[in-house]
């Protein structure tokens, strides 16, 4: 099923301005949007992809990354194909900019899946939009994230965070969680790596932490976004929003269009050492290895999120605070 999209304006000549993200692409009749899933059709705006899931799977949350969301849980996660960047080190590039087999699932058929994993006994605390970019699912993701509420489930984004404000608005309502990535903290970056621009993605983290959970990540490619310098900005940047903001530190590899060596172990552990400054909650990801995934107590250092690759093992953490020393940890529980 296709429907019309949410935020779009109808202009002469039948031309259609998408405002869902930054973009406004200007669409001419018969062509789709740079994230080739929002087609005008005789002047108005259609999601092509609506309902049309590329992939599903239970993932743990913490592959999301999320730490300090229902640590140790289950979430049902699903995405389509689509993207409104053009990152060249793209992870998904298979699913988000390739073109991958697809079937429908309706929104009722989405949340039903995820509750049959709670009847079948396993920990699953709702729904995650992931894989490829969820606000070029805008239309699907807010009709399921109602659903989804009203289920008692709850809805989990992992975005790249560029969306304009007042979509962005009128979802937040149904989100109980982001992960938003950071790819840089230079618009020069965004521009030449991403297709993109930084202001729009640090306005939604700034808007999101308003309203729930949100956890960071930057994947640090090497030789272009991972200098002290610009650490340190990111960091400030962070800091100055809110310290106990989770900041996930993740290791490059080749892909896509690029052929930059991995990031180095010595690049991944500065940038958590200068994190840690001014951040309370800091890890590294994609590199298991180095044994910097675990939650620890800021202030008495005691471990209390043990985790290896994605076994966990909440330990001593009570009612949101260290056992240990009584200092409160923003971990999200029942």
């Amino acid at each position: 099923m296709q429907g019309e999209v949410m935020f779009y304006d109808k202009g002469p000549g039948s031309r259609t301005d998408c405002k869902v993200c930054p973009r406004l692409c200007n669409i001419a009749p018969g062509k789709r949007g740079f994230c080739r899933v929002r087609e005008n059709r005789d002047g108005t705006l259609y999601a092509t992809n609506y309902g049309q899931c590329s992939s599903y799977a239970m993932d743990p949350i913490e592959k999301k990354p999320l730490y300090h969301f229902y640590p140790g849980s289950l979430i049902f996660s699903l995405g389509t194909v689509g993207c409104n960047l053009r990152c060249g080190f793209c992870q998904n590039w298979t699913i988000a900019h390739a073109d991958p087999p697809t079937f429908y699932l309706s929104p009722e058929q989405a949340v039903e899946l995820a509750l049959e994993q709670r009847e079948r006994g396993r920990p699953c605390v709702g729904l995650a939009y992931t894989y490829s970019e969820p606000f070029m699912w805008y239309e699907y993701v807010y009709d399921t994230a109602k659903l989804a509420r009203e289920a008692g489930l709850k809805n989990v984004l992992v975005t790249n965070g560029y969306v304009n404000e007042e979509p962005l608005e009128e979802l937040l309502p149904f989100v109980d969680a982001m992960n938003i990535d950071v790819k840089a903290f230079t618009d020069q970056f965004y521009r030449s790596t991403c297709a993109g621009r930084l202001d729009p993605v640090l306005r939604t983290v700034e808007q999101a932490h308003k309203c729930c959970h949100v956890e960071i990540t930057t994947l640090l490619v090497t030789g272009l976004n991972d200098s002290p310098e610009e650490i340190n900005r990111l960091v400030d940047w962070l800091a100055g929003l809110d310290p106990d903001i989770p900041l996930h530190f993740s290791r490059y590899f080749p892909n896509y269009k690029m052929e930059l060596p991995p990031t180095p172990e010595r690049t991944l552990l500065q940038a958590r050492d200068i994190a840690r400054r001014k951040l309370r909650y800091v890890y590294i990801g994609n590199a298991p290895h180095l044994q910097a995934s675990s939650t620890e107590c800021p202030s008495c250092g005691e471990v209390l999120i043990d985790r290896e690759g994605y076994s966990v093992r909440v330990g001593r953490l009570k009612d949101g605070a260290c056992s240990g020393c009584g200092e409160k940890i923003p971990v999200v529980q029942d």
